[in-house]
């Protein structure tokens, strides 16, 4: 046991997508500081980065209909897609700095150009896909997508989802071609080998027992070293927590305020995929459809084409489940010791709240793989059970926490940030869009967590995102520049604008609003 404290700059607790996009952004700003991470797996990316164990759809806000909603008067709310498609945006831009500047290698290898479709059934959701079609097409951030409610045109965009359709309902889709398929766990890897080489020392197969703060101000975290059955003490003036759904019972080991009245619901799922090389070339595209009534926002079912380890897969899903892990190689005991005096009455509150969630998981748990594929029929009506196997996704743990707009014990679907008030510690929660939109949470973390450095970082951070402080929906032009540039540098694309032009029309952009 070594009981003495080994001091560094930065600690970063989980080798997933989060520390290894804030270990690469640290890296470029402030290359001096010592950075360890600590994983208790044997390599990066391994539990909710895994590309087995996320949607990999580069959330965009291109298909997904739950970020559209529909108001009471019949308007469709694009605010949310407007906000997830431009932080998406930030990410491509910090993954071409990287291509660029040599960091990483084979882009391809991480990400792909793919057509992203929405499809609905029934009068009342064509009315409300072609609605949101309208709204959408009025910002730069979506042309080129189109709408459809031709059969033969739908053919031509889905066929195998159009194959053998007898249903008399209505059918609509829109389209655009700029979407993506996003290998989360790949870029993970690439980004750790990166750090290695920048002489960050990561550390596999290290369990973080026990966080706490030290009377000089920096944080002292236990480490239990289980390929050597030994405990070490690390201490560092930072320290994030990106372990995904373990990220909260480690948050509140710290005991700091914002840890308080916050708690974590876990929700598994599971995906269809098929083993039918002649099906799975059948179809291309990721289309989602509308969650059904009484079904929470994870569950908007999707049929989607994937790249994994350059081979292309066809997935459906998702199907949620419950456990209580808060990590698939975590422990059943995950929930119940979440729950803690200051979060019981949050929990319970949240326990009242959700009885159609309850419902509706405990419903989900109790399918057959035949009932699975009867909902996979809806997308694909030709569906046999022997085409596809069960995969079982990751854990995702949604946040749970009080709020003013909804009172006690608030369901978030989404991505929390939770930061100590002298901006210490940080910790990154909840789901969707997460991974998708991890450059512009880091970027966030550098504002809570960092402000002394706001001058000294700027030059790089623009260099890094371009369009950082910028509204891309309100610069069309800046956003074609940007959008023809990280197509080139990610291999989506062919054009012959560099990051240094972008960069200065950034800046052109931002002289001109001050």
């Amino acid at each position: 046991m070594s009981s003495v404290p080994k001091k560094t700059d930065v600690i970063l607790i989980g080798a997933g997508v989060m520390s290894a996009t804030l270990g690469s952004m640290l890296k470029e700003v402030a290359p001096d500081w010592e950075m360890k991470v600590f994983e208790k797996l044997e390599k990066a990316g391994a539990e909710s980065s895994n590309e087995w164990n996320n949607a990999g759809t580069g959330h965009a806000a291109l298909c997904e209909l739950n970020y559209t909603p529909q108001k009471a008067d019949g308007t469709v709310e694009i605010d949310k897609a407007i906000k997830i498609n431009e932080q998406f945006h930030m990410s491509r831009q910090f993954w071409s700095f990287l291509v660029n500047e040599k960091r990483i290698n084979n882009p391809q290898d991480f990400i792909m150009p793919i057509p992203h479709l929405s499809m609905v059934q029934g009068a009342d959701n064509v009315d409300f896909l072609k609605k949101r079609f309208n709204a959408l097409t009025q910002v730069p951030l979506f042309d080129g997508m189109e709408f459809t409610d031709s059969p033969e045109k739908l053919k031509e965009w889905m066929p195998l989802i159009m194959e053998g359709r007898t249903s008399a309902d209505p059918i609509a889709a829109t389209k655009i071609d700029t979407g993506t398929d996003v290998n989360f766990g790949a870029l993970t890897q690439m980004l750790f080998k990166h750090l290695e080489q920048e002489n960050v020392e990561v550390n596999y197969e290290h369990s973080v027992k026990n966080i706490k703060r030290l009377s000089d101000g920096t944080w002292e975290v236990k480490i239990h070293d289980m390929k050597n059955d030994k405990i070490e003490y690390h201490t560092a003036k930072f320290v994030f927590i990106g372990a995904g759904g373990g990220s909260l019972p480690l948050l509140q080991k710290t005991g700091i305020p914002e840890s308080k009245q916050i708690g974590g619901f876990p929700v598994s799922g599971l995906f269809l995929v098929c083993n039918d090389p002649e099906l799975i070339n059948q179809h291309h595209g990721k289309v989602y459809g509308k969650a059904k009534v009484g079904a929470p926002p994870m569950s908007v079912p999707h049929l989607d084409t994937r790249y994994i380890d350059n081979k292309k897969s066809l997935l459906f899903g998702p199907f949620a489940g419950f456990s209580p892990k808060f990590l698939k190689t975590g422990s059943n005991l995950d929930l119940f010791g979440s729950i803690k005096p200051n979060n019981l009455l949050t929990m319970m509150a949240a326990g009242a709240k959700e009885m159609g969630l309850t419902k509706y998981l405990v419903q989900q748990v109790m399918l057959s793989n035949e009932k699975r594929v009867e909902e996979l029929r809806e997308f694909i009506p030709t569906a046999k059970l022997e085409d596809w196997d069960v995969v079982v996704a990751g854990q995702r743990v949604q946040v749970i926490k009080d709020t003013e707009e909804k009172g006690k014990g608030t369901l978030q679907f989404g991505t929390e940030i939770v930061t100590a008030n002298d901006g210490s510690i940080a910790a990154l929660l909840g789901a969707s869009p997460g991974a998708s939109t991890a450059v512009h949470a880091m970027l966030e973390i550098f504002n809570r967590c960092f402000p002394e450095y706001k001058e000294e970082w700027a030059p790089k951070i623009r260099e890094m995102v371009p369009s950082y402080g910028v509204s891309l929906a309100d610069n069309p032009d800046l956003f074609k520049e940007i959008h023809e540039m990280t197509d080139k540098a990610l291999g989506l694309n062919e054009t012959d604008l560099s990051t240094a032009e972008i960069a200065d029309a950034a800046d052109e952009s931002v002289k001109e609003r001050v």
